[in-house]
């Protein structure tokens, strides 16, 4: 069955400490259904991101955050196993309802033997 990332963005200056109770247990409630259903694989906060970069020389450019210019950065990720992106948006659409916020659905087309 088809895997799916979904990746939840907050702003650069988001403070958890302000995420009030009503969406602790909205996401809580989230997480425990996708469990119950079977499709939740992996999930997690994600904190500071350092970024690495191919030079011409050889070397390798290592700068803070992920991108050059923007407000948000991913939050969190979800690794979902649905039977089609159809399933899958249908479960970030709710992760938006719990956050509030934004989320990004891409399907993990390659996944080595180990």
């Amino acid at each position: 069955m088809p895997q799916y990332l979904i990746a939840g963005y907050i702003p650069d200056d988001f403070d958890p400490s302000q995420v009030d109770e009503a969406m602790g247990r909205e996401i809580h409630a989230l997480n425990k259904e996708m469990i119950a259903a079977g499709v939740r694989k992996f999930a997690g906060g994600l904190g500071s991101a350092k970024s690495l970069r191919a030079q011409t020389d050889g070397g390798v450019l290592i700068t803070d955050g992920p991108y050059l210019e923007t407000k948000e950065h991913i939050g969190g990720i979800l690794i979902l196993e649905c039977a089609d992106m159809d399933e899958a948006v249908a479960w970030a659409r709710k992760g938006v309802a719990a956050t509030r916020g934004q989320v990004e659905v891409r399907e993990i087309f390659f996944n080595p033997a180990e």
